[in-house]
């Protein structure tokens, strides 16, 4: 069978499953380089060539945000210490870790709006995803409704918010993020249209009202 683009479709899967496996490689490399809280420039520069030679065709926008971020710094083939911290602060918040210890997995926080945005519930659309400390999905979806928003349970042009969890799911299709934030990150490089927010924020402007 071919694809709309006369490509087969099982080509399509396999690239697929490749890109997912070296983005969890990507995780759970970034992950290993902060465990002692802290990023040289020697792994600095080892982790722009790992992305060079493994995720080049990559067509994730996070992992090309954190590419793009890691180059720039790099430029000057200098990783001061202002970047250190800074590349630290950004590879936390690509892989969901904490410097604390907390039982759960923590969700990316790299593909948040910065700064966040005001949120307003009357008429718009917010699509969650993750696991919420505030309780379950649908307390969550019940409080966004009595707020006069609305709620969906898929990413499309028409979704005004992704609120993202402050927990990762084990149903993602990565350890610190899924598809539903892939195709947000997306949709925002091509429009602008999605806020993508945090639980906390969500949760701000919800009981400001």
């Amino acid at each position: 069978m071919l694809d709309d683009h006369g490509q087969p479709i099982n080509r399509l899967y396999s690239r697929k499953r490749l890109n997912d496996r070296a983005i969890d490689e990507l995780i759970g490399m970034s992950r290993g380089i902060i465990a002692d809280q802290r990023v040289n420039q020697k792994e600095a520069v080892f982790l722009k060539s790992w992305m060079e030679a493994n995720v080049s065709y990559c067509e994730d926008n996070l992992v090309n945000q954190l590419y793009c971020r890691i180059q720039e710094m790099l430029t000057d083939n200098v990783l001061d210490q202002n970047e250190q911290e800074e590349l630290l602060g950004i590879l936390r918040e690509f892989t969901g870790e904490s410097t604390v210890e907390i039982p759960q997995n923590l969700s990316s926080i790299f593909p948040l709006c910065q700064p966040p945005p005001i949120i307003e519930f009357p008429t718009m659309t917010f699509c969650l995803t993750g696991k919420f400390a505030y309780g379950p999905r649908r307390i969550c979806e019940k409080v966004i409704e009595e707020r006069g928003g609305r709620s969906t349970n898929s990413i499309n042009y028409a979704v005004d918010y992704l609120v993202i969890g402050t927990f990762s799911s084990s149903d993602w299709a990565h350890t610190s993020y899924g598809r539903k934030i892939e195709k947000a990150v997306e949709y925002r490089e091509k429009s602008g249209g999605i806020s993508i927010i945090s639980e906390d924020h969500w949760a701000d402007g919800a009981f400001k009202m």
